[in-house]
């Protein structure tokens, strides 16, 4: 597995885990200045820990959709260039300004990743998109922001099939994110991202 450039295996309290350089941010493990990046409370945490290639080698700018406090984002932020964050509840948009304090290439912003019109005046052309988000559409969500990114340029997308449909077979929903995509996006891997998420899966995708 390659990691990014800032992201390192490291040792806490006797077990390995992956880890970035930062201030802490959501009572993570430290070890000087490293912090413990934990797979169970992040999507792309996860897919790194599953050896999924990303295309993240560190330095790159990077749109992140579905920010919410920060959990994920912070770590990105750590290794990355320029990261555009993006939620739109005001309340973990608090905690994802805190976490932007100590780090000045974090750029929090209280919209909406289902309008990316909003935030095109503010956005620069992008590396990589991360998107996690809780919302039906998923697809849809990650086509409308494709303007964002540059030629040949990234997205890593974690399809959550629950909020796609309570009632509906995984797999099911995971094929018609899937095929949706492909209207702007040319699949490279996907990946389930148990046992760290049920449910869940990993996509990495280029922009055609």
């Amino acid at each position: 597995m390659t990691l990014p450039d800032g992201v390192e295996r490291h040792g806490f309290d006797g077990e390995t885990g992956l880890a970035t350089q930062g201030d802490p941010v959501y009572g993570e493990q430290t070890d000087g200045a490293w912090r413990r990046w934990d797979p169970h409370r992040s999507k792309l945490g996860a897919m790194l820990e599953l050896g999924m290639d990303t295309g993240l080698g560190g330095g790159e700018t990077v749109l992140y959709l579905g920010a919410a406090a920060g959990t994920t984002v912070s770590h990105v932020a750590d290794f990355a260039g320029p990261t555009y964050a993006v939620e739109f509840a005001a309340r973990p948009v608090r905690d994802l300004l805190d976490a932007a304090e100590s780090r000045p290439r974090l750029f929090p912003l209280l919209k909406d990743a289902r309008t990316p019109e909003s935030y095109a005046h503010v956005v620069e052309p992008v590396d990589v998109i991360v998107q996690d988000v809780a919302t039906r559409g998923q697809a849809l969500v990650a086509n409308r922001n494709a303007q964002f990114l540059s030629e040949g340029g990234r997205l890593v997308l974690a399809i959550k099939a629950r909020s796609e449909d309570v009632t509906a077979d995984p797999e099911t929903v995971f094929d018609d994110v899937l095929a949706t995509l492909e209207a702007e996006y040319e699949v490279l891997e996907t990946t389930s991202l148990a046992p760290y998420h049920d449910d869940h899966l990993g996509v990495v995708a280029r922009r055609r």
